[in-house]
């Protein structure tokens, strides 16, 4: 397992030529053609035309998976240690270097160094993708061109985007960044740009970098060569640091600006509805361009496109094209579809690479095993309509799809290359005229179109229907955090995820999938129930049930789940069930008790405790483990220590008893973060894990936001009340708001009556009256706002742990308490 990187259908290099390329060593006896670059165990294509480079990171090393690879089919590996069992790899070829990574590297950047068409570098702390996308809607008519797929701007993303560079491209588009010094270089030699925009500077990752200055020098080394070097007067740091350095005397500077001379001047913007008027001066002509966005990011990143294309383009054409600009979704969506479906939509890309990445989403669900794919024509690909759709229909079968339904004329012209179950419709009003609801059950279905053909109509067809108040739950914010807390243990400290009451009301098998792909040691759940469905939708780690019940036992036992034993009582009766069932070996988990008084074994318990557990040697004792009672406040810290000194010493005495390995866990999200000097074996990572923390300075980042929408927008004298027992007294002519949520979806009804908030276009406003069963009332009369604006509850500009201390509570419960009718709604990018 490794960061989750892959690219097929790539030009074809011999293994040996590759081996040359890197002026490294072969070994293997055949030498057959190389087209897919791996770096992630966990997706890969084609197997016979794979080669695997094992990197090595902080947490993992790809070294570990070679066997894994070996017996899926893979047979090419570029290693930095050799096997030390490679007489087991039978007719496998190894190219051993000193650096997997740098390899990557090389190879990519030998690779494009075999082109001579224009190449486009983009890097700043914001506006790299969009940039990277709208220049492609621009020019992708005129133009095959090459581009990073999504976000694949890293020291892994850049080579193997740059892999996919081919004979009939004319124009490639590369984003970099970078977050900490010396790593530009070498994504120069990669990219190798002729042409670089510099979107602009900000605080992303500034904790690497002494200063600004200091970021933006890091950043200019992508330019080191460039030709031609777009960016913006305005940001000061950058135009002193590009004036400064005689690194560009050569180099053709293209600026533009609001405040001072620039090759394109903007003269005036103007906000109309939902189109935003840019006036500028360039060559001594007022030209203007129209955007359909209004946001100043968006304003920015138009104009860096709009500077682009004055450089090859007239601006009659430049203005038609920027009006037509499409929002790019940077995320897809996972949510419940009708007749136990879950539906994947990512219906708003459309092209190879993020086909690929969407299809691996589609194969970590594994809550069902049929698995569909809705496909639409994909438009502007740079590839003939025939090797096109071939692949398309490659990739389908070796992601296993289980069926596919081709939308479009030219999808349907070549549907004789589709193997696996399909049917074709030569439009999405077609397809949803001859089917029906029933023609979709237990299965889970991935939206993947361009944006002509509607695909939000199949969506709003097959989706469970809920109403406008839903909770969002970022998935890549999760991993995020993960990961965070990963960098805080040392190497070999296992992790348990508490997944426990519906995951703190954020779901249950779509957390599951996601922890148990990205390799999460252990997940937690409070009930065997829990547990059963876990195991229903496919989830295979170790479950614990930290509450196991006696009618439960023989569903722990039937799908493999781990009980916490945490009294005589409970022990006795597993054991008893066990022998009924004849399992050997089974795995327990001991709580002891050391300062919470909760459950868990006393010190005076221990002797009873050795004895039960010898008697019963079918159990097998895999952790024992604590519970700390305040390790978030420091000012119970001595209380802490004091219960991990009281947890060593009846640990040591009861794991001295027996001859085999027994782990030790104590530590929550808190203690992980204010105890590294108590993480033993492993952890245990609750509510962390969904972007909540005590510690101040912490990097998580929020996982859920509970949203809704306006739904209906009402003029209210003065002297008028608003809601429920007249509470809502109304001292001026005011405007209020009425929001689809209410006490029934979780928001809480002592926040009635101005004691709590929400949020609307970035502004607060207070609850008005008593909130009812299934609506609230907001005064808005001192904001901009229209029916149908977004409604953040928490989450985002309206952090939960505002909410909770207004509550005087914690954000478990909040998290804990949204209804399970407030629909949920999985963001993945």
């Amino acid at each position: 397992m490794q960061n989750h990187y892959i690219f097929n259908y790539m030009p074809e290099y011999k293994i040996k030529e590759i081996a040359k390329i890197l002026d490294s060593p072969y070994s293997g006896r055949l030498n057959p053609a190389i087209r897919t670059l791996v770096t992630d165990s966990r997706t890969f294509i084609t197997p016979e035309d794979s080669l695997f480079f094992a990197l090595i990171g902080v947490h993992h090393d790809g070294h570990n998976y070679i066997s894994e690879l070996y017996d899926k089919g893979v047979r090419y590996f570029v290693v930095s240690t050799m096997p030390a069992n490679i007489d087991e790899y039978k007719n496998a070829g190894f190219i051993h270097v000193k650096d997997t990574l740098a390899a990557l590297q090389k190879l990519a950047a030998y690779h494009r160094h075999q082109f001579e068409i224009p190449v486009i570098g983009i890097t700043g702390s914001n506006g790299k993708t969009i940039v990277k996308e709208w220049l492609f809607q621009l020019m992708g008519k005129d133009k095959k061109i090459i581009r990073s797929p999504k976000s694949y701007n890293s020291q892994i993303g850049v080579p193997l985007s740059v892999w996919q560079m081919e004979k009939e491209h004319e124009l490639a588009i590369f984003e970099a960044g970078i977050s900490s010094v010396n790593e530009m270089q070498n994504l120069e030699k990669i990219i190798s740009p002729t042409i670089g925009i510099f979107t602009n500077i900000g605080d992303a990752h500034q904790q690497n970098f002494i200063d600004y200055r200091h970021k933006i020098s890091e950043k200019l080394k992508l330019f080191s060569n460039t030709e031609i070097l777009i960016y913006c007067r305005d940001y000061s740091l950058i135009e002193s640091q590009i004036k400064s350095s005689n690194q560009f005397e050569d180099t053709q500077l293209f600026t533009w600006s609001q405040k001072f001379p620039a090759d394109l001047f903007i003269l005036n913007i103007e906000n109309k509805r939902s189109n935003t008027y840019i006036q500028g001066k360039f060559n001594n002509e007022v030209i203007e361009i129209k955007i359909p966005f209004i946001d100043d990011a968006s304003i920015e990143n138009a104009i860096h496109c709009w500077a682009l294309m004055l450089l090859a383009y007239d601006n009659d054409s430049i203005k038609k094209r920027m009006s037509q600009l499409q929002a790019v979704a940077m995320r897809l969506e996972l949510k419940e579809g009708i007749n136990n479906c879950t539906i994947i939509n990512d219906s708003y890309n459309s092209d190879l690479g993020s086909l690929s990445i969407a299809l691996d989403f589609l194969n970590q669900q594994n809550q069902h095993k049929n698995k569909t794919l809705i496909i639409s024509d994909i438009l502007q690909s740079g590839k003939d309509e025939t090797g096109l759709y071939k692949e398309i229909a490659d990739l389908a079968g070796h992601k296993k799809v289980s069926r596919l339904i081709g939308i479009g004329e030219a999808i349907s012209r070549n549907s004789n290359f589709f193997k696996l179950p399909s049917s074709f419709y030569k439009d999405t009003d077609s397809f949803l005229n001859k089917i029906s609801k029933e023609d979709f059950k237990d299965e889970t279905i991935l939206l993947k179109g361009s944006r002509m053909f509607e695909f939000e109509k199949i969506s709003n067809y097959i989706q469970q229907k809920a109403h406008r108040t839903v909770l969002e739950i970022d998935l890549n914010a999760m991993i995020s955090n993960l990961n965070y807390f990963r960098s805080k243990l040392k190497s070999g400290t296992k992790i348990m995820a508490m997944v426990k009451a519906f995951s703190y009301g954020s779901g249950t098998f779509e957390i599951a999938n996601i922890l148990q792909y990205h390799k999460i040691d252990y997940l937690g759940v409070a009930f065997a129930d829990e547990g059963v469905a876990l195991r229903k939708s496919g989830i295979s780690v170790p479950i614990i049930v930290m509450n196991p019940e006696e009618q439960s036992f023989e569903s722990i036992i039937e799908y493999n789940l781990e009980p916490e034993i945490y009294s005589l009582k409970v022990l006795k009766s597993f054991a008893i069930a066990a022998t009924r069932y004849s399992v050997n070996s089974y795995p327990i988990h001991i709580k002891l008790e050391t300062g919470m008084n909760r459950t868990g074994f006393t010190d005076a318990e221990l002797p009873d405790l050795i004895t039960t557990l010898k008697e019963h040697s079918h159990l097998l004792l895999v952790s024992v483990f604590s519970h700390l009672a305040a390790s978030e406040q420091e000012i119970h810290d001595d209380f802490t220590k004091s219960q991990v000194d009281r947890f060593l010493q009846m640990s040591d005495k009861l794991i001295s008893i027996f001859p085999h390995r027994i782990s030790k866990h104590i530590l929550n999200s808190a203690g992980i973060e204010r105890f590294p000097e108590y993480q033993f074996d492993m952890v245990r990572l609750g509510i962390g894990l969904y972007g909540v923390s005590t510690v101040e300075g912490n990097k998580l980042t929020n996982v859920s936001t509970l949203k809704s929408r306006i739904s209906q927008i009402k003029n209210v004298s003065a002297g008028e009340t608003v809601g429920y027992g007249l509470k809502g007294l109304v001292n001026r002519n005011s405007k209020i708001g009425i929001i689809p949520v209410g006490y029934s979806d979780g928001l809480r009804r002592s926040l009635s009556n101005g004691v709590g908030t929400v949020c609307i276009n970035k502004t607060k406003v207070p609850i008005i009256g008593n909130i009812c069963m299934d609506m609230c009332m907001v005064d808005i009369t001192d904001i901009e706002a229209e029916e149908g604006d977004e409604v953040i509850i928490f989450g985002g500009n309206a952090p939960i742990y505002e909410m909770a201390k207004t509550l005087n509570t914690i954000p478990y419960e909040i998290m804990t308490g949204i209804s399970s009718r407030v629909k949920r709604i999985y963001i993945y990018e």
